[in-house]
């Protein structure tokens, strides 16, 4: 479990959420280290492959917005406001908007309404203020970018942690300019870690309108949370930083909901 704020709690999913248009079907991806990468080009309401960059409220649910089908490349901000104002979060009476809230999970249960995406602020105590266990000699360890095979992201440790035995320790834990080779594991290893609770985000890149970047490099991840008349609310991490900022609402960022 991880603590997300005084007494709030919840489980990551098994991997980033991912959207099939020809179908209808959404799913989380099979390994925490999977994403689409460069054929989220390929979004359109007919799309028969994956896609996993998603514009801010996104789900599917019809609350106003102009922008709110999983496929949409609008590039006006306005376009994404939920229930028809900027001023909604993906919360409350707008809670549908959310992709996790408002639709049935292949893979999670396959039911609406059982997982949902954590507020901008359930992220900064998530990373930067709750209290966790002691890791090779680090209080409080609630994060460290690795590499799993090929693939970088960011290492986020349970509540409560134990290395598995025959792993190195792990270094430049709760160091956001630290470089991601400083933890490599294999897929087998990163199995032993996922085990033991830890959970890892792969730095997925993201997509405005149909062009793919950084993917393999930064990872940026949405919260539920708005900010003004432009922007949204993510997290956010590369070899130079770990941080919460605030986006253009029209670009596709990765989405790795929460259950309480």
């Amino acid at each position: 479990m991880f603590t997300v704020a005084e007494g709030r709690t919840v489980r990551f999913s098994r991997g980033n959420l991912q959207y099939r248009a020809s179908t209808g079907t959404w799913r989380f991806a099979e390994h925490q280290y999977d994403y689409v990468g460069a054929d989220n080009q390929n979004i359109s309401s007919t799309y028969t492959g994956w896609i996993d960059l998603f514009g801010w409220g996104t789900s599917g649910w019809n609350s106003g917005a102009v922008a709110y089908q999983p496929w949409a490349t609008s590039t006006t901000y306005s376009d994404y406001y939920p229930g028809g104002s900027y001023t909604n979060s993906l919360t409350g009476a707008c809670a549908n908007a959310d992709w996790a809230v408002n639709n049935a999970i292949s893979n999670g249960g396959n039911q609406a309404g059982m997982w949902r995406t954590i507020t901008k602020d359930e992220w900064s105590y998530l990373l930067f203020s709750r209290n966790a266990s002691s890791v090779s000699g680090t209080e409080n360890a609630r994060y460290a970018k690795c590499k799993v095979g090929s693939v970088q992201g960011l290492m986020v440790f349970p509540d409560s942690f134990s290395k598995p035995a025959g792993l190195a320790d792990i270094v430049n834990i709760n160091t956001s300019d630290a470089a991601f080779d400083g933890n490599s594991y294999t897929t087998e290893q990163w199995s032993q870690l996922e085990a033991s609770g830890a959970v890892f985000l792969p730095a997925a890149g993201l997509r405005y309108v149909t062009g793919v970047s950084n993917a393999g490099t930064y990872g940026y991840y949405w919260s539920s949370t708005c900010d003004d008349v432009h922007y949204a609310w993510y997290m956010s991490f590369y070899s130079g930083n770990v941080l919460t900022n605030y986006g253009s609402r029209g670009f596709g960022f990765s989405v790795c909901p929460v259950r309480d």
